[in-house]
């Protein structure tokens, strides 16, 4: 009940009437039966976009933090969820990926559409990351077909960190259903399970126009807040007096005019002409992406 409230009478209007979503490939939404809705991950909005364009109800697998926050942001959050149907996911693995598992394959079996995102969590980086397989597993043993969704503009009108939305029209980009019951009985196979993931994830990726990573999305999270690690660990270092980096030094200079001696080598005339062609290339170091 507090669902179509929020989505027909308070939420759903408001959001109708700022941000004007799109929709392409509605045609390919049942009117009726279970199915899956596999879509990309931009933004927290995602979830409230999705369900607002389709008139059937839609419930998502959201991770368990929305549900165990504390203070009144916490307590709100929590409610909003369990408001609007919304089941909570330990993504820790183990017997909590199997209670995920059951709980997706309860909605499925009341005839139901439910909502997953298979790179587990939002994209660092508006690329699009390789899917975990629970998707495929829920597709098999929920005996529903696929419909690849992809979210568009999102990241852009909320982007991660972001509490209040910029107002603008994003888009959702609906892709025909896909259907897997040839691998009908082969749940366990986990050739098979990575097989119709990989294929969910291309639909995704021409849906969107994304880029793929053949990575999982929280490795590469894993990289870039290590390497914010690192950076900030160096900055630190060159705070510390008498330690600043060459490159603070070398503009602390410029800005008083004053001119660092150069090396010997420089100074005696035999810098050779592949250093100075690495010194005009301009290009910086890189954290691989891949």
């Amino acid at each position: 009940m507090f669902y179509w409230f929020l989505k027909t009478i308070v939420i759903g209007p408001i959001i109708k009437l700022l941000f004007r979503p799109w929709v392409e490939g509605e045609e390919n939404i049942p009117e009726e039966g279970a199915a899956i809705f596999a879509s990309n991950h931009l933004s927290f909005s995602d979830s409230i976009f999705l369900p607002l364009v389709v008139s059937r109800r839609v419930t998502f697998l959201a991770k368990s933090d929305y549900f165990t926050g504390r203070g009144i942001k916490g307590r709100l959050t929590a409610a909003f969820f369990k408001g609007v149907g919304q089941l909570p996911v330990d993504r820790s693995g183990g017997k909590a990926s199997n209670a995920a598992l059951t709980s997706g394959l309860k909605v499925l079996r009341r005839g139901e559409l439910l909502g997953i995102y298979p790179e587990g969590t939002r994209s660092p980086d508006g690329r699009l990351y390789r899917g975990r397989t629970g998707v495929a597993r829920m597709a098999l043993e929920g005996k529903v077909t696929v419909i690849p969704v992809a979210m568009i503009g999102t990241d852009k009108a909320q982007p991660t960190g972001k509490v209040i939305p910029r107002i603008m029209r994003v888009g959702v980009r609906v892709g025909k259903p896909l259907d897997f019951s040839r691998y009908e009985g082969m749940e366990d196979d986990r050739f098979v399970l990575r097989s119709i993931t990989d294929e969910i994830m291309y639909e995704l990726m021409l849906l969107s126009g994304q880029e793929y990573v053949d990575m999982y999305a929280t490795s590469m999270k894993d990289r870039l807040v290590s390497a914010a690690r690192a950076k900030a660990r160096e900055l630190q270092e060159a705070a510390k007096p008498g330690s600043a980096a060459p490159e603070l030094e070398k503009a602390l200079d410029a800005a008083e005019g004053k001119a660092r001696p150069a090396p010997a080598s420089e100074s005696s005339g035999t810098t050779s002409a592949s250093t100075s062609e690495d010194d005009s290339d301009g290009d910086a170091p890189v954290v691989a992406a891949s």
